[in-house]
């Protein structure tokens, strides 16, 4: 048996029991976008107005390849956490699961087919 206080058993729980840990999630991707977003509009900006063979072969290179598969991940990570807490905040019972569950579901399809997208070009 456990002895803990009720401040130990709360301890980083929020009152959702999660919301430190998603908040933390939030904010980690938020500054991975700080630093993605940029690279990505100048390596994007780059290629920007160039034909097929020309976009092909740039994203052939690694590094634009790696920044723009980066950012459409994290970008739609982080377009997943922030849905969730307005689904959570605003519609309530079965609607809310149904609604997180399809929103999850649209976010991360979206990322793998730009991230398959981005494959295609680079390969």
């Amino acid at each position: 048996m456990a002895y803990l206080t009720d401040r130990k058993r709360a301890m980083g729980l929020g009152s959702a029991k999660s919301g430190t840990a998603h908040h933390w999630s939030m904010t980690v991707s938020s500054v991975a976008l700080l630093i993605l977003l940029p690279l990505f509009v100048f390596t994007f900006g780059a290629a920007l107005g160039g034909t097929y063979e020309e976009i092909v072969a740039y994203y052939s290179r690694p590094f634009p390849a790696i920044v723009a598969a980066l950012t459409i991940l994290v970008s739609f990570k982080h377009f997943n956490g922030g849905v969730q807490t307005l689904i959570e905040d605003y519609v309530h019972g079965l609607a809310q699961k149904v609604s997180i569950v399809a929103m999850t579901c649209v976010s991360y399809g979206a990322a793998a087919i730009g991230i398959f997208a981005i494959a295609r070009l680079a390969l």
